[in-house]
């Protein structure tokens, strides 16, 4: 009859591998995405995403960043920043009458350059 010996390294071992496999499943019930079987190999829950602000604090965080000029942050790229105008000295009226006051020869070279 042979006895068989405790090793408290065999028992450390077990315990580190039940725990390697049963926390990824536990951290993934409360989380907002989930393994899934599609293209994008997840699949949302938003009733399960938590958030520790309120959506008034979002908000506000939100318009003070934009006031502050950190409003990149927030569109990151997804549109093109704003270009400054151009200001001219001369009015609207003023530019109008200098077209119509130009020689047919004017007329050609500005269409020209334009692609007109």
């Amino acid at each position: 009859m042979t006895q068989n010996r405790f090793f408290p390294s065999s028992l450390i071992a077990g315990l580190a591998a039940s725990a390697a496999l049963i926390l990824p499943g536990a951290a993934m019930a409360d989380s907002y995405w989930h393994p899934a079987n599609n293209e994008a190999g997840v699949k949302t829950y938003p009733e399960h995403f938590r958030s520790s602000k309120t959506r008034g604090q979002v908000r506000a965080e939100a318009e003070t960043a934009l006031r502050q000029g950190g409003a990149s942050r927030f569109n990151s790229g997804a549109y093109p920043a704003d270009v400054p105008q151009a200001v001219s000295g001369r009015s609207r009226q003023e530019v109008v009458q200098e077209l119509l006051n130009e020689t047919p020869a004017q007329r050609e070279a500005r269409q020209r350059a334009f692609g007109g």
